[in-house]
C-alpha cells in the first residue's frame, strides 16, 4: 500500500519524526521549523492556522530515507531501479472505487496547507503537487510535479515548464480547447519520484511505480474527467487549465535563488476532494534536501549510467549540495588509461545537460568529502592537461550567469598519470 500516511508512521517507529503541538501562520512561520527539520534529517508533521489538514514534509530529505523507500542499500542499487524504470514499466494498476477514498472537501483553495515560505515569494504556494492530464495526440496520460500559486479560493495559477505537460496544453490551446486536469497533493514519495523523472512523451510516468517499488499502484479515477490518480493521497483537485495567463512568482528555486516572475496560465478548480485515510499533505522546502533529491537524485543516476557506459568502474557519484544537486558534479572513477578522466567529463555533460562543472578524481578520493576533492585538484590536477572548457553550451536557465539558458561549461581532470601512481599515494595510518 503505497500511502504517504504508512510511510510516516514507519518512519516514527524508526524515530524519525516531530511533531509540532501548535498551529502555525501559513506566511513565513512555517520555514525556520522547516528548515530546522531539513538540516537534522527530520520529518515534521505539523498544521497551519488556515486548514484542518496535517501537513508533513521531510519524509524523503536524506539519501538513507529514500533508499529505505526504494528498498536500496547503496547508491548503485537505487540508480539501477531509476534507470531500469524506464524499460520496465508496469500498467497494471489496481482499480478502487473513488467514493470510497474520497470525500469533497467543506473548504475552497484558501484552507488548503498553502505556505508563504519567504518574504519575496508571490503568494502562498502548493509545491509538491502531481498534476495528471490525457495526451490528446496519444490516448495515454502525463503525470508531473508544478509548484502552485494560489490566486483565489477556485484557481490557482501553475509554473508550466516546457516539457510534456506544457506540450499537453499548447495542443489543447490551439485547438481552443481547456486542458482538464487532476492534480493529486500528498502522494507516497515513490510516486513523486516517477512524476519527477522524464521519460519519453507519451509513457505514463505511474508505469515506473512499480520497478521503483515493488508494488502494483492502485489507481482510482476521479469523477468528472475520469484521470487517474493514486488511491491514497492527502487531496485530489479536478480543475482546468485555461488560456489566461497572469504573472507566476516569484518562488525560490533549488539553487536557493528567487526564479523570476513570468505569466503563466491560470488553473480554474471544479472540484476538491480530500482523503478518508486521513493521509498527510506533503509541503516540499524550496531549496531543502527534499527537493534537491527529487530533481537531482534522478539526473545523478543518469550521469552515473552514462559514465559506467564509457569507463570499466565508476566508484561514485555526486551531484554536490552546495550547486542545488543540480550545477556541479564530482566523480569518482578507477582510471586505467590517462584518458578515462575526460571520457568521464564528456560522459557526464551528455548526461545532464544542466551540468555546469564536473570534476573527476581517483577512486581513493570520497565525492563526499569536499576536503578531499580539493586536496586531489590541489596536487593532481594541472590546467594544461587536464582542464576541459566548452564555450557557451546549453546549460540550465536556474543559473543566474547564464545567457538565456546558455553557459560555459568546465570539468576537471583531478586524476593523476597511471605511470606516477607511486607518486600520488595517500598515506595510510596504522591501526
Amino acid at each position: 500500500m503505497l500511502s504517504i500516511r504508512k510511510l510516516v508512521e514507519y518512519q516514527m517507529e524508526l524515530g524519525y519524526v516531530d511533531f509540532l503541538d501548535r498551529d502555525l501562520d501559513p506566511v513565513l512561520e512555517p520555514t525556520k521549523y522547516l528548515k530546522e527539520a531539513d538540516r537534522r534529517g527530520r520529518t515534521l508533521v505539523f498544521r497551519t492556522k488556515t486548514s484542518p489538514l496535517y501537513a508533513v514534509s521531510g519524509v524523503i530529505n536524506s539519501r538513507e530515507k529514500l533508499y529505505r523507500v526504494l528498498g536500496a542499500s547503496r547508491d548503485e542499487e537505487a540508480y539501477e531501479k531509476l534507470i531500469k524504470s524506464f524499460t520496465q514499466r508496469s500498467s497494471s494498476f489496481r482499480i478502487a472505487s473513488f467514493s470510497d477514498l474520497y470525500g469533497k472537501y467543506d473548504g475552497d483553495v484558501r484552507s488548503l496547507p498553502a505556505i508563504k515560505f519567504y518574504e519575496g515569494d508571490g503568494g502562498l504556494y502548493i509545491d509538491s503537487s502531481i498534476v495528471v492530464a490525457r495526451t490528446p495526440d496519444l490516448e495515454s496520460y502525463n503525470a508531473s510535479i508544478h509548484r502552485l500559486m494560489v490566486l483565489g479560493g477556485d484557481a490557482f495559477v501553475i509554473r508550466l515548464v516546457p516539457r510534456h505537460l506544457h506540450r499537453i496544453y499548447e495542443l489543447n490551446r490551439r485547438h481552443g480547447r481547456e486542458t482538464p486536469i487532476a492534480i493529486v497533493i500528498g502522494a507516497h514519495p515513490v510516486i513523486e519520484l516517477a512524476s519527477s523523472l522524464s521519460p519519453p512523451y507519451g509513457v505514463f510516468e505511474f508505469e515506473l511505480v512499480k520497478a521503483l517499488s515493488g508494488e502494483d499502484l492502485e489507481l482510482t479515477y476521479t469523477p468528472k474527467y475520469g484521470l487517474p490518480v493514486p488511491a491514497y493521497s492527502s487531496v485530489v483537485i479536478e480543475g482546468r487549465i485555461t488560456g489566461e495567463t497572469v504573472s507566476e512568482g516569484p518562488f525560490v528555486d533549488i539553487l536557493s535563488l528567487y526564479d523570476r516572475t513570468r505569466q503563466q496560465p491560470v488553473i480554474k478548480v471544479d472540484s476538491i476532494y480530500v482523503s478518508k485515510n486521513r493521509e498527510y499533505f506533503h509541503v516540499i522546502l524550496p531549496g531543502g534536501w527534499e527537493h534537491m533529491i527529487l530533481m537531482g537524485l534522478p539526473r545523478e543516476a543518469a550521469i552515473w549510467d552514462s559514465v559506467r557506459k564509457a569507463l570499466p568502474c565508476v566508484r561514485k557519484v555526486r551531484l554536490t549540495p552546495a550547486s542545488g544537486m543540480w550545477l556541479h558534479a564530482v566523480i569518482s572513477v578507477c582510471k586505467e588509461t590517462d584518458g578515462d578522466g575526460k571520457t568521464a567529463i564528456m560522459a557526464a555533460f551528455a548526461a545532464h545537460p544542466s551540468l555546469k562543472h564536473v570534476v573527476v578524481v581517483d577512486d581513493d578520493i570520497d565525492p563526499d568529502k569536499p576536503e578531499e576533492v580539493e586536496w586531489a585538484v590541489a596536487t593532481r590536477f594541472q590546467a594544461s592537461r587536464g582542464l576541459v572548457v566548452v564555450h557557451h553550451a546549453r546549460g540550465s536557465t536556474l543559473d543566474p550567469s547564464s545567457d538565456d539558458g546558455l553557459t560555459d561549461k568546465v570539468g576537471i581532470d583531478a586524476t593523476f598519470p597511471v605511470r606516477l601512481r607511486d607518486l600520488f599515494l595517500r598515506p595510510r595510518a596504522v591501526d
